[in-house]
Parts: structure tokens; sequence; C-alpha cells
């Protein structure tokens, strides 16, 4: 016993300890998510960021510790984005076919999250930097954080509020498209990619291939909306909210 705890000490103060405990709760969770036939409620980004959490608070682990460990795979999200864009190259044919539709609807999306976040703060009567750092909940995290940060807001909130963002979309997706009758996977992916981002692309693309380059076209789309108008019309918006 002594033994055992000598070793986790070790290990849990070295880099390694973040990539190792990262690989082996999420592949646990995904092992979970298709024994279980891929239910959203079961999602393995959900439960791996619980039960990352609590093992860090159980072990006493710092953050920065887990982090040196963990941002190898940080580093792959960037290529792992990029590759979106293959798939929708394999389906340009479709999207110049209706640029106009998707455009609007990318607007439509980011209008209503922003809509959601500033009226829900404003009626819960949230402090203005609060504000700042929900209203960009409908981004990525990274985007987010920037955002927020130029509107004087906190950009580890921000970041917080569009993970949650991410997988409750995920999880409620499904339950919502299926409420609404929406059967087009097209639909549902694009839907599902404006409005909870990477997390809900990547439950997209497990779901229909088809999805899951919709979700990457509306993920991308709310990433150029959000660095390019958000910074330009939020001020104005929070400007005008009453006191």
């Amino acid at each position: 016993m002594t033994n055992f705890v000598e070793l986790w000490l070790y290990l849990s103060a070295t880099p390694l300890f973040g990539l190792t405990a990262t690989l082996v709760v999420y592949v646990l969770a995904q092992a979970a998510y298709t024994r279980l036939g891929q239910p959203p409620w079961a999602n393995p980004v959900l439960w791996s960021v619980l039960v990352l959490a609590l093992l860090l608070l159980a072990t006493g682990t710092p953050y920065p510790t887990y982090f040196s460990g963990a941002q190898f795979i940080h580093f792959l999200l960037g290529p792992a984005v990029v590759a979106l864009a293959w798939p929708l190259w394999q389906r340009r044919a479709e999207l110049r076919a209706r640029p106009v539709a998707l455009g609007a609807a990318a607007l439509a999306g980011a209008g209503a999250s922003v809509a959601v976040a500033l009226g829900l703060g404003w009626a819960l009567d949230l402090p203005l930097p609060l504000l700042a750092s929900l209203a960009p909940k409908g981004t990525t995290a990274p985007v987010a954080m920037g955002v927020a940060e130029a509107l004087g807001g906190v950009p580890a909130l921000a970041a917080v509020f569009a993970v949650l963002t991410g997988l409750v979309g995920a999880v409620a997706g499904k339950y919502l498209f299926d409420a609404l009758k929406l059967k087009r996977p097209e639909v549902r992916g694009f839907a599902l990619g404006t409005s909870a981002h990477g997390i809900g692309a990547a439950r997209a693309w497990q779901v229909h291939p088809a999805a899951g380059a919709y979700a990457a076209l509306g993920l991308s789309l709310q990433v150029l909306i959000a660095a390019l108008l958000m910074p330009l019309v939020l001020p104005l918006l929070l400007s005008r909210l009453p006191a």
C-alpha cells in the first residue's frame, strides 16, 4: 500500500499524469458510451470532464500540473479543426447552392444565442463583467475568451460558459430535434454546430457524416461571426441594457 501511494504521488507530480489521466478516462467513457448505444446523456466528453474534475479535487492536483501533460491533446485541437474543412470541400456544390440561406441561418443562430444570454443575464441582474462573459457562449471557448476580454469580461468564465453550452447542446439536441420533428441530418447538424460549437459537432459526427459536415460549417460560421461582429455589436447592446 505504501509503495502504491508513493507511486501515485510521483505520477501526479509529473506531466505524464495529465496526458495519461485524460486518455484513460476518455477511452473508458467512450467505451461506456458505445456499449450503451450512444445515448446523448452518456456523452463521453461530459463524463470525462466530470470524472477528471473529481479526480483533480480528490487528489489535490493543481490544474497547471494537470494541464502541463494534457496540453499535447489541447495542441491537437488545432489540426482537428482544420481537418473539418475536408468534408465541407467534398460538399462544396451543395454549399454553393445555398449561401444566402446558410448565412442567414448562422446570423439568426448567433443573434438568438446572444439575445438569450443577455436577456437571462439582465433578468438575473448580473453585473456587466458577467454579461460580457456570458454573451459569446455560442462560440468556441478560445474565441469566447477573446471576445469576453475585449468587452471587459472574465475570459475564464467565458470558457466555462462556452463549454457548458456545448455540453448542454450535445446532450439535449437530439431530444429537441425529435420534438420539433426535424429529420434531415444536414439541418440537425448545422443547428448543433451553430448552438453547441465543437462539442456539438463531435456529437453530430457520431450520428451521421452529413450532420457532422454541416455541424462543422455551423461551428466555423459562428467563429467568424464572433470574431468579426461581436466585438462591434455587443458593446452597443450592453450599453443599452436597462440598469
